[in-house]
Protein backbone atom coordinates (compact mmCIF):
# COMPACT_ATOMS: atom_id res chain seq x y z
CA UNK A 1 0.00 0.00 0.00
CA UNK A 2 2.76 2.42 0.94
CA UNK A 3 4.55 1.70 -2.33
CA UNK A 4 1.51 2.86 -4.28
CA UNK A 5 0.94 5.88 -2.06
CA UNK A 6 4.54 7.01 -2.41
CA UNK A 7 4.88 6.60 -6.17
CA UNK A 8 4.12 9.46 -8.59
CA UNK A 9 1.04 8.19 -10.41
CA UNK A 10 1.38 10.89 -13.07
CA UNK A 11 4.70 9.38 -14.16
CA UNK A 12 3.14 5.98 -14.87
CA UNK A 13 2.07 4.88 -18.36
CA UNK A 14 -1.58 3.90 -18.93
CA UNK A 15 -0.61 0.23 -18.92
CA UNK A 16 1.35 0.60 -15.69
CA UNK A 17 -1.68 2.30 -14.12
CA UNK A 18 -3.88 -0.51 -15.42
CA UNK A 19 -1.65 -3.08 -13.68
CA UNK A 20 -1.65 -1.03 -10.46
CA UNK A 21 -5.47 -1.01 -10.45
CA UNK A 22 -5.55 -4.76 -11.14
CA UNK A 23 -3.07 -5.52 -8.34
CA UNK A 24 -4.93 -3.31 -5.88
CA UNK A 25 -8.22 -4.98 -6.79
CA UNK A 26 -6.66 -8.34 -5.98
CA UNK A 27 -5.46 -6.97 -2.62
CA UNK A 28 -8.96 -5.80 -1.76
CA UNK A 29 -10.42 -9.21 -2.62
CA UNK A 30 -7.74 -10.96 -0.57
CA UNK A 31 -8.36 -8.72 2.44
CA UNK A 32 -12.11 -9.32 2.28
CA UNK A 33 -11.65 -13.06 1.85
CA UNK A 34 -9.28 -13.11 4.83
CA UNK A 35 -11.72 -11.08 6.92
CA UNK A 36 -9.16 -8.37 7.61
CA UNK A 37 -9.99 -5.47 9.97
CA UNK A 38 -12.57 -3.05 8.53
CA UNK A 39 -10.26 0.00 8.61
CA UNK A 40 -7.62 -1.93 6.63
CA UNK A 41 -10.18 -2.96 4.01
CA UNK A 42 -11.56 0.60 3.81
CA UNK A 43 -8.07 2.01 3.24
CA UNK A 44 -7.42 -0.51 0.48
CA UNK A 45 -10.75 0.34 -1.19
CA UNK A 46 -9.96 4.09 -1.04
CA UNK A 47 -6.63 3.43 -2.71
CA UNK A 48 -8.36 1.34 -5.38
CA UNK A 49 -10.81 4.14 -6.14
CA UNK A 50 -7.95 6.65 -6.31
CA UNK A 51 -6.06 4.46 -8.77
CA UNK A 52 -9.16 4.00 -10.93
CA UNK A 53 -9.60 7.79 -11.01
CA UNK A 54 -5.94 8.23 -12.08
CA UNK A 55 -6.44 5.63 -14.79
CA UNK A 56 -9.54 7.39 -16.13
CA UNK A 57 -7.75 10.76 -16.08
CA UNK A 58 -4.84 9.31 -18.08
CA UNK A 59 -6.89 7.37 -20.63
CA UNK A 60 -10.31 8.97 -20.72
CA UNK A 61 -11.73 5.48 -20.15
CA UNK A 62 -13.17 3.68 -17.15
CA UNK A 63 -11.07 0.77 -15.90
CA UNK A 64 -12.36 -2.61 -17.10
CA UNK A 65 -10.83 -5.81 -15.74
CA UNK A 66 -8.93 -7.72 -18.40
CA UNK A 67 -9.10 -4.86 -20.91
CA UNK A 68 -5.76 -2.97 -20.95
CA UNK A 69 -5.59 0.27 -22.95
CA UNK A 70 -4.70 -0.98 -26.41
CA UNK A 71 -4.72 1.98 -28.77
CA UNK A 72 -2.31 4.47 -27.23
CA UNK A 73 -2.79 6.77 -30.22
CA UNK A 74 -6.12 7.73 -28.68
CA UNK A 75 -4.48 8.93 -25.48
CA UNK A 76 -3.86 12.64 -25.67
CA UNK A 77 -0.44 12.74 -24.01
CA UNK A 78 1.16 10.34 -26.50
CA UNK A 79 3.21 11.81 -29.33
CA UNK A 80 3.20 10.56 -32.89
CA UNK A 81 6.77 9.33 -32.49
CA UNK A 82 5.72 7.06 -29.63
CA UNK A 83 3.17 5.39 -31.87
CA UNK A 84 5.30 4.63 -34.90
CA UNK A 85 5.67 0.95 -33.96
CA UNK A 86 2.70 -1.38 -34.27
CA UNK A 87 3.10 -4.64 -32.38
CA UNK A 88 0.43 -7.29 -31.84
CA UNK A 89 0.31 -11.10 -32.26
CA UNK A 90 -0.19 -10.79 -36.04
CA UNK A 91 1.51 -7.55 -37.07
CA UNK A 92 4.92 -6.00 -36.44
CA UNK A 93 5.48 -2.66 -38.18
CA UNK A 94 8.10 0.02 -37.67
CA UNK A 95 9.40 2.92 -39.72
CA UNK A 96 12.80 2.77 -38.05
CA UNK A 97 15.62 1.02 -39.93
CA UNK A 98 17.02 -0.08 -36.56
CA UNK A 99 13.78 -1.96 -35.85
CA UNK A 100 11.24 -1.65 -33.05
CA UNK A 101 12.08 0.70 -30.15
CA UNK A 102 12.03 -1.88 -27.35
CA UNK A 103 12.50 0.62 -24.52
CA UNK A 104 9.28 2.35 -25.55
CA UNK A 105 7.59 -1.02 -25.99
CA UNK A 106 8.42 -1.94 -22.39
CA UNK A 107 6.70 1.26 -21.23
CA UNK A 108 3.68 0.71 -23.48
CA UNK A 109 3.24 -2.94 -22.45
CA UNK A 110 3.99 -2.27 -18.79
CA UNK A 111 6.63 -5.00 -18.50
CA UNK A 112 10.05 -4.79 -16.81
CA UNK A 113 13.48 -4.54 -18.38
CA UNK A 114 15.86 -7.48 -17.98
CA UNK A 115 18.66 -5.45 -16.43
CA UNK A 116 22.16 -6.29 -15.27
CA UNK A 117 21.00 -7.04 -11.73
CA UNK A 118 18.51 -9.65 -12.95
CA UNK A 119 21.07 -11.23 -15.29
CA UNK A 120 23.58 -11.41 -12.44
CA UNK A 121 20.95 -13.01 -10.22
CA UNK A 122 20.25 -15.64 -12.88
CA UNK A 123 23.99 -16.31 -13.12
CA UNK A 124 24.22 -16.81 -9.35
CA UNK A 125 21.18 -19.10 -9.35
CA UNK A 126 22.49 -21.41 -12.10
CA UNK A 127 26.20 -21.14 -11.30
CA UNK A 128 27.26 -20.49 -14.90
CA UNK A 129 27.55 -17.81 -17.57
CA UNK A 130 24.17 -16.53 -18.81
CA UNK A 131 23.10 -17.36 -22.35
CA UNK A 132 24.25 -15.00 -25.10
CA UNK A 133 20.59 -14.01 -25.65
CA UNK A 134 20.60 -12.55 -22.13
CA UNK A 135 24.09 -11.06 -22.38
CA UNK A 136 23.17 -9.24 -25.62
CA UNK A 137 19.66 -8.08 -24.73
CA UNK A 138 17.91 -10.41 -27.18
CA UNK A 139 15.67 -11.46 -24.30
CA UNK A 140 15.14 -7.97 -22.94
CA UNK A 141 11.87 -7.80 -21.00
CA UNK A 142 10.10 -9.87 -18.34
CA UNK A 143 7.13 -10.23 -16.05
CA UNK A 144 7.74 -11.69 -12.56
CA UNK A 145 11.05 -13.39 -13.38
CA UNK A 146 12.19 -12.30 -9.92
CA UNK A 147 9.40 -14.42 -8.41
CA UNK A 148 10.49 -17.45 -10.42
CA UNK A 149 14.07 -17.01 -9.20
CA UNK A 150 12.94 -16.54 -5.60
CA UNK A 151 11.00 -19.80 -5.78
CA UNK A 152 13.91 -21.60 -7.43
CA UNK A 153 16.36 -20.31 -4.82
CA UNK A 154 14.03 -21.76 -2.20
CA UNK A 155 14.06 -25.21 -3.86
CA UNK A 156 10.62 -24.79 -5.44
CA UNK A 157 10.31 -26.00 -9.01
CA UNK A 158 8.59 -24.35 -11.98
CA UNK A 159 7.93 -25.35 -15.57
CA UNK A 160 8.47 -23.84 -19.01
CA UNK A 161 5.86 -23.25 -21.68
CA UNK A 162 6.50 -22.02 -25.21
CA UNK A 163 4.91 -22.65 -28.57
CA UNK A 164 4.83 -22.49 -32.32
CA UNK A 165 2.11 -21.60 -34.81
CA UNK A 166 2.66 -24.12 -37.62
CA UNK A 167 1.75 -22.07 -40.70
CA UNK A 168 4.23 -23.72 -43.08
CA UNK A 169 6.17 -26.94 -43.47
CA UNK A 170 9.60 -25.31 -43.27
CA UNK A 171 10.71 -23.20 -40.31
CA UNK A 172 13.35 -20.48 -40.67
CA UNK A 173 16.29 -19.66 -38.42
CA UNK A 174 14.29 -16.95 -36.64
CA UNK A 175 11.85 -19.59 -35.43
CA UNK A 176 14.73 -21.27 -33.59
CA UNK A 177 15.29 -18.33 -31.22
CA UNK A 178 12.68 -19.18 -28.54
CA UNK A 179 13.57 -22.89 -28.73
CA UNK A 180 17.32 -22.33 -28.42
CA UNK A 181 16.71 -20.20 -25.33
CA UNK A 182 14.05 -22.49 -23.88
CA UNK A 183 16.36 -25.49 -24.24
CA UNK A 184 19.05 -23.61 -22.33
CA UNK A 185 16.59 -22.64 -19.59
CA UNK A 186 15.41 -26.23 -19.30
CA UNK A 187 18.96 -27.52 -18.97
CA UNK A 188 20.28 -24.99 -16.45
CA UNK A 189 17.18 -25.07 -14.22
CA UNK A 190 16.31 -28.75 -14.84
CA UNK A 191 12.56 -28.25 -15.22
CA UNK A 192 9.73 -29.71 -17.35
CA UNK A 193 8.73 -28.11 -20.65
CA UNK A 194 5.45 -28.08 -22.55
CA UNK A 195 5.37 -26.94 -26.19
CA UNK A 196 2.04 -25.93 -27.70
CA UNK A 197 1.56 -26.30 -31.47
CA UNK A 198 -1.37 -24.02 -32.29
CA UNK A 199 -2.56 -25.78 -35.44
CA UNK A 200 -6.12 -24.79 -34.53
CA UNK A 201 -5.12 -21.13 -34.63
CA UNK A 202 -3.58 -21.51 -38.08
CA UNK A 203 -6.71 -23.23 -39.36
CA UNK A 204 -8.79 -20.32 -38.05
CA UNK A 205 -6.55 -17.56 -39.43
CA UNK A 206 -5.11 -19.12 -42.60
CA UNK A 207 -6.50 -20.76 -45.71
CA UNK A 208 -5.66 -24.24 -44.44
CA UNK A 209 -7.62 -27.43 -43.85
CA UNK A 210 -7.43 -28.97 -40.39
CA UNK A 211 -5.53 -31.89 -41.96
CA UNK A 212 -2.91 -29.58 -43.48
CA UNK A 213 -2.56 -27.58 -40.26
CA UNK A 214 -1.98 -30.78 -38.29
CA UNK A 215 0.52 -31.99 -40.91
CA UNK A 216 2.48 -28.76 -40.51
CA UNK A 217 2.37 -29.23 -36.72
CA UNK A 218 4.01 -32.66 -37.02
CA UNK A 219 6.67 -31.34 -39.41
CA UNK A 220 7.41 -28.39 -37.12
CA UNK A 221 7.58 -30.78 -34.15
CA UNK A 222 10.45 -32.57 -35.92
CA UNK A 223 12.38 -29.29 -36.18
CA UNK A 224 11.71 -28.57 -32.50
CA UNK A 225 12.85 -32.05 -31.46
CA UNK A 226 15.99 -31.55 -33.60
CA UNK A 227 16.95 -28.66 -31.29
CA UNK A 228 17.95 -31.37 -28.81
CA UNK A 229 15.16 -31.46 -26.23
CA UNK A 230 15.06 -34.36 -23.78
CA UNK A 231 12.05 -36.62 -24.39
CA UNK A 232 11.93 -37.47 -20.68
CA UNK A 233 11.46 -33.80 -19.74
CA UNK A 234 9.45 -32.42 -22.68
CA UNK A 235 5.83 -32.74 -23.81
CA UNK A 236 4.95 -31.40 -27.27
CA UNK A 237 1.27 -31.25 -28.15
CA UNK A 238 -1.01 -30.26 -31.01
CA UNK A 239 -4.14 -28.38 -29.96
CA UNK A 240 -6.20 -30.29 -32.51
CA UNK A 241 -5.00 -33.53 -30.95
CA UNK A 242 -4.56 -32.86 -27.21
CA UNK A 243 -7.56 -30.64 -26.51
CA UNK A 244 -10.01 -33.49 -26.96
CA UNK A 245 -8.16 -35.84 -24.63
CA UNK A 246 -7.34 -33.73 -21.55
CA UNK A 247 -10.13 -32.79 -19.17
CA UNK A 248 -7.74 -30.63 -17.15
CA UNK A 249 -6.79 -28.61 -20.23
CA UNK A 250 -10.37 -28.09 -21.36
CA UNK A 251 -11.58 -27.16 -17.87
CA UNK A 252 -9.04 -24.35 -17.72
CA UNK A 253 -10.05 -23.14 -21.18
CA UNK A 254 -13.68 -22.93 -20.05
CA UNK A 255 -12.72 -21.10 -16.84
CA UNK A 256 -10.82 -18.48 -18.82
CA UNK A 257 -13.63 -18.17 -21.36
CA UNK A 258 -16.17 -17.53 -18.61
CA UNK A 259 -14.13 -14.71 -17.07
CA UNK A 260 -13.18 -12.80 -20.24
CA UNK A 261 -15.89 -10.89 -22.09
CA UNK A 262 -16.30 -10.38 -25.82
CA UNK A 263 -15.71 -6.67 -25.25
CA UNK A 264 -12.40 -7.45 -23.56
CA UNK A 265 -11.01 -9.66 -26.32
CA UNK A 266 -12.09 -7.08 -28.90
CA UNK A 267 -10.15 -4.45 -26.96
CA UNK A 268 -7.05 -6.61 -26.49
CA UNK A 269 -6.83 -8.28 -29.89
CA UNK A 270 -8.77 -5.98 -32.19
CA UNK A 271 -11.37 -8.54 -33.21
CA UNK A 272 -14.34 -7.23 -35.19
CA UNK A 273 -17.94 -8.35 -35.49
CA UNK A 274 -17.08 -10.12 -38.74
CA UNK A 275 -14.42 -12.38 -37.15
CA UNK A 276 -15.46 -15.99 -36.64
CA UNK A 277 -16.21 -17.08 -33.09
CA UNK A 278 -13.25 -19.47 -33.22
CA UNK A 279 -10.85 -16.51 -33.26
CA UNK A 280 -12.65 -14.88 -30.37
CA UNK A 281 -12.41 -18.01 -28.21
CA UNK A 282 -8.86 -18.93 -29.21
CA UNK A 283 -6.99 -16.72 -26.66
CA UNK A 284 -8.34 -18.96 -23.88
CA UNK A 285 -6.68 -21.95 -25.59
CA UNK A 286 -3.30 -20.21 -25.66
CA UNK A 287 -3.80 -19.20 -22.02
CA UNK A 288 -4.54 -22.71 -20.71
CA UNK A 289 -0.98 -24.15 -20.86
CA UNK A 290 0.02 -21.40 -18.38
CA UNK A 291 -1.64 -23.44 -15.63
CA UNK A 292 -0.11 -26.68 -14.35
CA UNK A 293 -3.53 -28.30 -13.90
CA UNK A 294 -3.81 -28.39 -17.72
CA UNK A 295 -1.27 -31.24 -17.59
CA UNK A 296 -2.44 -33.60 -14.81
CA UNK A 297 -0.25 -36.40 -16.17
CA UNK A 298 2.86 -34.24 -15.55
CA UNK A 299 1.98 -32.34 -12.39
CA UNK A 300 -0.21 -34.90 -10.66
CA UNK A 301 -3.18 -32.52 -10.78
CA UNK A 302 -1.42 -29.77 -8.80
CA UNK A 303 -2.49 -26.20 -9.53
CA UNK A 304 0.32 -24.35 -7.75
CA UNK A 305 3.30 -24.94 -10.06
CA UNK A 306 4.67 -21.65 -11.42
CA UNK A 307 4.90 -21.30 -15.21
CA UNK A 308 7.59 -19.35 -17.10
CA UNK A 309 6.93 -18.49 -20.75
CA UNK A 310 9.84 -17.52 -23.05
CA UNK A 311 8.35 -15.91 -26.18
CA UNK A 312 8.64 -13.00 -28.60
CA UNK A 313 7.03 -9.87 -27.19
CA UNK A 314 4.29 -9.82 -29.84
CA UNK A 315 2.67 -12.72 -27.93
CA UNK A 316 2.42 -10.67 -24.73
CA UNK A 317 -1.23 -9.58 -25.23
CA UNK A 318 -2.33 -13.22 -24.80
CA UNK A 319 -0.55 -13.42 -21.48
CA UNK A 320 -1.57 -9.99 -20.21
CA UNK A 321 -5.09 -11.35 -20.54
CA UNK A 322 -4.01 -14.61 -18.86
CA UNK A 323 -2.31 -12.83 -15.97
CA UNK A 324 -5.39 -10.69 -15.40
CA UNK A 325 -7.79 -13.63 -15.33
CA UNK A 326 -5.58 -16.06 -13.35
CA UNK A 327 -6.31 -14.78 -9.81
CA UNK A 328 -10.03 -14.61 -10.61
CA UNK A 329 -10.08 -18.35 -11.33
CA UNK A 330 -7.82 -19.19 -8.39
CA UNK A 331 -4.67 -19.95 -10.39
CA UNK A 332 -1.11 -18.58 -10.51
CA UNK A 333 -0.12 -15.85 -12.95
CA UNK A 334 2.46 -17.05 -15.48
CA UNK A 335 5.82 -15.28 -15.60
CA UNK A 336 7.30 -14.25 -18.96
CA UNK A 337 10.59 -13.50 -20.68
CA UNK A 338 10.26 -11.55 -23.94
CA UNK A 339 12.60 -11.62 -26.93
CA UNK A 340 13.16 -9.03 -29.62
CA UNK A 341 11.99 -9.77 -33.16
CA UNK A 342 14.22 -11.56 -35.64
CA UNK A 343 14.71 -9.27 -38.67
CA UNK A 344 14.02 -10.20 -42.27
CA UNK A 345 17.01 -10.29 -44.61
CA UNK A 346 15.72 -7.13 -46.26
CA UNK A 347 15.97 -5.19 -42.99
CA UNK A 348 14.40 -4.74 -39.56
CA UNK A 349 11.57 -2.64 -41.05
CA UNK A 350 10.27 -5.58 -43.08
CA UNK A 351 8.52 -8.75 -41.98
CA UNK A 352 9.66 -12.28 -42.77
CA UNK A 353 7.17 -14.29 -44.78
CA UNK A 354 6.92 -18.02 -45.41
CA UNK A 355 5.62 -17.14 -48.87
CA UNK A 356 8.81 -15.17 -49.65
CA UNK A 357 11.74 -17.61 -49.61
CA UNK A 358 14.20 -14.71 -49.81
CA UNK A 359 13.00 -13.03 -46.61
CA UNK A 360 14.97 -15.37 -44.35
CA UNK A 361 17.24 -18.40 -44.12
CA UNK A 362 15.08 -21.51 -43.93
CA UNK A 363 16.12 -24.66 -42.12
CA UNK A 364 15.80 -26.55 -45.43
CA UNK A 365 18.22 -24.25 -47.31
CA UNK A 366 21.40 -25.68 -48.81
CA UNK A 367 24.82 -24.08 -48.18
CA UNK A 368 24.65 -22.56 -51.66
CA UNK A 369 21.18 -21.09 -51.03
CA UNK A 370 22.35 -19.60 -47.73
CA UNK A 371 25.34 -17.97 -49.42
CA UNK A 372 23.24 -16.61 -52.30
CA UNK A 373 20.50 -15.23 -50.04
CA UNK A 374 22.91 -13.43 -47.73
CA UNK A 375 25.05 -11.98 -50.52
CA UNK A 376 22.06 -10.89 -52.58
CA UNK A 377 19.37 -9.94 -50.05
CA UNK A 378 20.92 -9.13 -46.65
CA UNK A 379 20.40 -5.41 -46.02
CA UNK A 380 23.73 -3.63 -45.63
CA UNK A 381 24.76 -0.90 -43.24
CA UNK A 382 27.78 -0.18 -45.42
CA UNK A 383 28.51 2.83 -47.61
CA UNK A 384 27.86 3.19 -51.34
CA UNK A 385 31.52 2.92 -52.30
CA UNK A 386 34.58 1.23 -50.80
CA UNK A 387 36.24 4.61 -50.45
CA UNK A 388 33.33 6.04 -48.45
CA UNK A 389 33.12 2.89 -46.34
CA UNK A 390 36.84 3.03 -45.50
CA UNK A 391 36.45 6.70 -44.56
CA UNK A 392 33.13 6.70 -42.66
CA UNK A 393 32.62 3.06 -41.66
CA UNK A 394 29.46 0.92 -41.59
CA UNK A 395 26.37 1.07 -39.39
CA UNK A 396 25.91 -2.10 -37.32
CA UNK A 397 22.56 -0.84 -36.00
CA UNK A 398 20.89 -1.43 -39.39
CA UNK A 399 23.15 -4.06 -40.95
CA UNK A 400 21.26 -7.36 -41.09
CA UNK A 401 24.39 -9.52 -41.30
CA UNK A 402 25.62 -8.06 -38.02
CA UNK A 403 22.15 -8.44 -36.47
CA UNK A 404 22.11 -12.14 -37.41
CA UNK A 405 25.59 -12.63 -35.97
CA UNK A 406 24.33 -11.09 -32.71
CA UNK A 407 21.87 -13.98 -32.53
CA UNK A 408 24.10 -16.84 -33.68
CA UNK A 409 27.79 -16.07 -33.06
CA UNK A 410 28.64 -17.40 -29.60
CA UNK A 411 31.99 -15.63 -29.07
CA UNK A 412 31.43 -12.21 -27.45
CA UNK A 413 34.98 -11.03 -28.14
CA UNK A 414 34.75 -12.00 -31.81
CA UNK A 415 31.42 -10.18 -32.15
CA UNK A 416 32.88 -7.03 -30.60
CA UNK A 417 35.92 -7.21 -32.91
CA UNK A 418 33.64 -7.43 -35.93
CA UNK A 419 31.60 -4.48 -34.69
CA UNK A 420 34.67 -2.31 -34.20
CA UNK A 421 36.17 -3.31 -37.54
CA UNK A 422 32.94 -2.71 -39.47
CA UNK A 423 32.19 0.59 -37.71
CA UNK A 424 35.69 1.87 -38.40
CA UNK A 425 35.59 0.88 -42.08
CA UNK A 426 38.33 -1.70 -41.75
CA UNK A 427 35.86 -4.53 -42.50
CA UNK A 428 33.82 -4.32 -45.70
CA UNK A 429 30.20 -5.43 -46.14
CA UNK A 430 31.17 -8.41 -48.29
CA UNK A 431 33.62 -9.56 -45.62
CA UNK A 432 30.98 -9.27 -42.88
CA UNK A 433 28.53 -11.25 -45.00
CA UNK A 434 31.20 -13.92 -45.45
CA UNK A 435 31.49 -14.28 -41.65
CA UNK A 436 27.71 -14.72 -41.40
CA UNK A 437 27.68 -17.29 -44.21
CA UNK A 438 30.42 -19.27 -42.47
CA UNK A 439 28.44 -19.10 -39.21
CA UNK A 440 25.03 -20.12 -40.58
CA UNK A 441 26.04 -22.81 -43.06
CA UNK A 442 27.33 -25.28 -40.44
CA UNK A 443 24.53 -24.36 -38.00
CA UNK A 444 21.79 -25.14 -40.53
CA UNK A 445 23.59 -28.23 -41.83
CA UNK A 446 23.93 -29.61 -38.29
CA UNK A 447 20.23 -28.99 -37.69
CA UNK A 448 19.36 -30.81 -40.91
CA UNK A 449 21.43 -33.80 -39.84
CA UNK A 450 19.73 -33.95 -36.44
CA UNK A 451 16.32 -33.63 -38.07
CA UNK A 452 17.06 -36.62 -40.32
CA UNK A 453 17.42 -38.70 -37.16
CA UNK A 454 13.95 -37.70 -35.89
CA UNK A 455 11.64 -40.61 -36.66
CA UNK A 456 7.85 -40.75 -36.59
CA UNK A 457 8.16 -42.93 -33.51
CA UNK A 458 10.21 -40.22 -31.74
CA UNK A 459 7.56 -37.63 -32.58
CA UNK A 460 4.90 -39.92 -31.17
CA UNK A 461 6.91 -40.30 -27.94
CA UNK A 462 7.23 -36.53 -27.47
CA UNK A 463 3.55 -36.00 -28.25
CA UNK A 464 2.09 -38.76 -26.07
CA UNK A 465 0.54 -37.42 -22.81
CA UNK A 466 2.60 -39.02 -20.06
CA UNK A 467 4.46 -38.54 -16.80
CA UNK A 468 7.83 -36.81 -17.22
CA UNK A 469 11.02 -37.39 -15.22
CA UNK A 470 9.91 -35.18 -12.32
CA UNK A 471 8.00 -35.76 -9.09
CA UNK A 472 5.21 -33.34 -8.16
Amino acid sequence: MADIENCDLKSLSPLQLFEKVTEQGEKVRALKAGKAPKDEIDAAVRMLLSLKLSYKTATGQDYQAGLPPRDLASINNCTKEENEDLVDPWTVQTSNAKGVDYDKLIVRFGSSKIDTDLINRIERAIGQKPHRFLRRGIFFSHRDMDQVLHAYENKKSFYLYTGRGPSSQAMHVGHLIPFIFTKWLQEVFDVPLVVQLTDDEKYLWKDLTTEKAYEYAIENAKDIIACGFDVNKTFIFSDLDYLGTSTGFYKNIVKVQKHVTFNQVKGIFGFTDSDCIGKISFPAIQAAPSFSSSFPQIFNGKENIQCLIPCAIDQDPYFRMTRDVAPRIGLLKPALMHSVFFPALQGAQTKMSASDPNSSIFLTDSPKQIKTKINKHAFSGGRDTIEEHRKYGGNCDVDVSFMYLTFFLEDDDRLEQLKQAYTSGELLTGELKKVLIETLQPLVAAHQERRKQVTDEMVKQFMTPRKLAFEF
